[in-house]
């Protein structure tokens, strides 16, 4: 068995403009969460939730990205491009949370939420 790249350079775009990732990318393609149900006598089964799938990178904040754009981010397609060559991309994504610009590393983490995140 020959040994591939799992890791390494990856790529995020929103919509198509490709941002500067800085290192960390972090992938939840799942869209429903289970968790047991347990009595007294035993595991009785599980329970199923519907979630939102995500994608969360740290970028560089470079002079033509402004965090008051990012906030208003809604309906975008977020592709992540993996170096395994895996892509995952989320539909109808939005930005959620508090962006926080870091002064000292001039890089600021974003997390996307969609209905829906294909692996290609």
């Amino acid at each position: 068995m020959a040994l591939e790249r799992q890791a390494g350079a990856a790529y995020i775009k929103v919509d198509d403009e490709q941002l500067a990732l800085k290192g960390e990318i972090e992938i939840d393609p799942t869209e429903s969460t289970r968790e047991p149900i347990v009595g007294l006598d035993g595991v009785h089964g599980w329970k199923e939730t519907p979630k939102a799938p995500s994608i969360t990178v740290k970028v560089t904040k470079t002079k033509g990205l402004s965090l008051k754009r990012i906030a208003g981010w809604t309906g975008k397609t977020v592709t992540a491009e993996l170096a395994s060559g895996t892509v995952y991309v989320l539909a109808d994504a939005f930005q959620a949370g508090d962006l926080k610009l870091n002064g000292d590393e001039g890089d600021v983490s974003i997390t996307f939420f969609g209905l829906t995140c294909r692996e290609l």
